[in-house]
């Protein structure tokens, strides 16, 4: 058994994952949830940008986006994905690997209503990641989406939620002389039990 205590004590790693991500509320400028999010094309070719994290669930990682965007699809394509959220602050961060599928029910609806009234509007607007002819033609399309949607729209169909649900966590914690503290909770499959092992910096 590793020697965990302190800031990896605990039999639920999404409990510590929130209590840390608690922590940088407190501490980071912008952005604590910041997450950097990584798929694979079909060839393989690794992608990676930054989303926003909403939620750490009793067994998953939630963030949502447009359905049509590159990491939608390649998503959907592999049913993989990675991230790391890294705090400069705390000299902490959190990596997770593991299988993905989509939130398009109620929650996601929930989550849509809380945005504010622009963000909801521009989720209709942008076609994501499709090519642009300038910022005026996305303008326009604010301006049409308004029109057509009025002060309260619903979620679009192609904008909703992807749940990760990790094989792999691994919290690491900056330590003197570049000696870090890192934990691996590991398991072959989401019925499985996890496995923790304290690994070389």
């Amino acid at each position: 058994m590793s020697d965990r205590s302190g800031l990896f004590a605990g039999d639920d790693p999404f409990a510590i994952a929130r209590a840390w991500l608690s922590e940088a509320e407190q501490t980071e400028v912008n952005d604590p949830n910041a997450i950097a999010l990584s798929t694979v094309d079909a060839n393989g070719l690794p992608n990676a940008r930054m989303v926003l994290l909403k939620e750490i669930e009793a067994g998953a990682f939630v963030f949502y986006t447009n359905y049509g965007s590159v990491k939608a699809q390649e998503i959907d394509q592999a049913g993989k994905a990675a991230f790391v959220m890294h705090w400069k602050t705390l000299r902490r961060q959190i990596r997770v690997r593991g299988l993905v599928s989509k939130e398009d029910g109620p929650l996601a609806d929930a989550y849509f209503k809380s945005r504010s009234l622009k963000s909801r509007l521009g989720a209709w607007a942008s076609d994501q990641s499709k090519p642009l002819s300038s910022r005026g033609a996305l303008m326009a399309e604010v301006a049409k989406v308004t029109a057509q949607h009025g002060p309260n729209p619903d979620r679009p169909p192609f904008w909703g939620g992807y749940r990760i649900t990790p094989l792999e966590i691994e919290f690491w914690a900056d330590g003197a002389f570049r000696l870090h503290d890192r934990f691996r909770w590991q398991r072959g499959d989401i019925a499985s039990d996890w496995k923790i092992s304290r690994l070389n910096p």
